[in-house]
């Protein structure tokens, strides 16, 4: 699942489209909860190309973590983790991807940054 999710936040970074889509399942829904969305997410997308095409050259300040023990990411402001990126991987590609903003379900979380 990390290297998937790497690959990921590599393609997603770099701007590489073709990579991005080559890590997401034909039928990835990207989902995002009412905060996220306020904060600016992405709603709800389904399809791996649609995904691609919102996130390819984004997530520049997105850092590394483990989520409930999974990989995942994270945007952190100031040290504040202020959304959580969680990721379904089936078979070596992501099936799901959920932004979570909600404070009180981040707090929930067992989350570790990764990246310093």
């Amino acid at each position: 699942q990390r290297e998937v999710v790497d690959a990921f936040l590599r393609a997603a970074r770099t701007g590489d489209f073709d990579a991005l889509v080559k890590v997401l399942d034909p039928t990835v829904v990207l989902h995002a909860d009412a905060a996220a969305e306020e904060m600016g997410s992405f709603p709800t997308t389904e399809g791996a190309v649609q995904v691609a095409s919102m996130l390819a050259g984004g997530a520049q300040t997105a850092r590394r973590a483990t989520v409930n023990g999974l990989a995942g990411l994270v945007w952190a402001p100031g040290g504040r983790v202020r959304s959580v990126i969680q990721f379904t991987v089936v078979e070596g590609l992501i099936t799901a991807i959920d932004v979570t903003a909600d404070a009180e379900r981040i707090n929930g979380f067992d989350i570790a940054v990764l990246d310093t």
